[in-house]
C-alpha cells in the first residue's frame, strides 16, 4: 500500500494493523495508515478470559483497531482490539479496500505514460491530499462531477489520462429493470393512443428507455444508478399505463425476472 499519513493518529480512531509479535500479555503491531509501531495488551484483545493470544491473532495478520491512548513523549500507542465493533471494522476495511483500488489505478497510469510510480503517486496526492484524506474519495467526486483534476493542479496530461480512468473504474453500477409493455386497442385512432402513452412513459425520466417488439409489445428498461429512483420511477409508468385502460383498450406490464 502506497498510502501513508503524516504525524500520528488520534485517540479513538480506527486503523489497521499488522500483527508482528505476540508475546503472553500483549500483541505488538505496525499502524499501516502511519508506520508506527502500536501495542494491543492482553486485555483488549477480546471480552472474557485469554488463554493464548495466539487463538485470537497471528503474526502477519492484518486487525482493525481503536486508539485508546497516545503517549507523545515516550511515542507509544496503545490500541484495542475488542472495542471495535462489526460496523466500524467493515467501514474500515472497505476504506482501505476502496484506496487500494485508487493506487492500481494510479499504477496503470504510470504504465500508461511510462513515468515512476512514485512521480505519478506523489504528482497526484501532493494536490489531492490537500483537500482530502483519501485519493478514492477525491475520485468519487470525479465521477459525480464535483470536482476538476484540472483545477486541483494536476499537470493537463495526467489530469486527462486520469479523469478518463476514473470514469472507467469508479462509475458506481447501475441498477437496471426491464420488462415488456404489452398494449392493445379498439379504439379508432388506436395509433395515436399507444404513442401518446408510450411517450408520456418516456418523459418520466432519461434513465427510461423503450423498445418496439412488435405486435403492440414493447420491451421497457429503467437503468439508474440506485434501486430506489428505478423503482419509484417504475411505480410512475405503472400509473400511466393504468391510465391507458378502458372498454376499448388495455395495457400490461410484466418485469423481467432477475437471476
Amino acid at each position: 500500500m502506497l498510502y501513508l499519513r503524516k504525524g500520528i493518529p488520534e485517540e479513538n480512531e480506527i486503523v489497521l494493523c499488522k500483527v508482528t509479535k505476540i508475546y503472553p500479555n500483549s500483541v505488538f503491531v505496525d499502524l499501516l495508515e502511519y508506520a508506527k509501531p502500536g501495542m494491543v495488551h492482553i486485555s483488549e484483545v477480546s471480552p472474557g478470559r485469554i488463554r493464548n493470544l495466539r487463538d485470537f491473532v497471528s503474526e502477519g495478520r492484518q486487525i482493525v483497531c481503536k486508539v485508546l491512548r497516545i503517549d507523545r513523549e515516550k511515542g507509544h500507542i496503545d490500541l484495542s482490539l475488542r472495542r471495535v465493533n462489526s460496523t466500524q471494522q467493515h467501514e474500515k476495511l472497505d476504506e482501505i479496500k476502496q484506496e487500494l483500488k485508487a493506487e492500481n489505478l494510479v499504477k496503470a497510469i504510470a504504465a500508461k505514460l511510462k513515468q515512476p510510480l512514485e512521480k505519478v503517486y506523489s504528482d497526484i496526492t501532493t494536490k489531492v491530499f490537500a483537500e482530502y484524506p483519501y485519493l478514492y474519495l477525491c475520485f468519487k467526486d470525479v465521477v459525480n462531477k464535483e470536482v476538476d483534476l484540472l483545477k486541483l493542479g494536476l499537470p493537463p496530461l495526467l489530469a486527462e489520462e486520469l479523469k478518463t480512468a476514473i470514469l472507467e473504474k469508479f462509475r458506481p453500477p447501475k441498477f437496471i429493470i426491464k420488462g415488456e409493455i404489452v398494449l392493445h386497442t379498439y379504439a379508432n385512432e388506436g395509433v395515436e393512443k399507444v404513442k401518446k402513452i408510450l411517450h408520456q412513459v418516456e418523459l418520466v425520466s432519461p434513465t427510461i428507455r423503450i423498445a418496439y417488439l412488435g405486435a403492440g409489445r414493447y420491451q421497457l428498461t429503467i437503468e439508474d444508478i440506485d434501486y430506489k429512483p428505478a423503482e419509484k420511477n417504475l411505480e410512475k409508468v405503472g400509473e400511466i399505463l393504468q391510465d391507458f385502460n378502458d372498454k376499448l383498450s388495455t395495457a400490461t406490464f410484466e418485469r423481467e425476472k432477475t437471476a
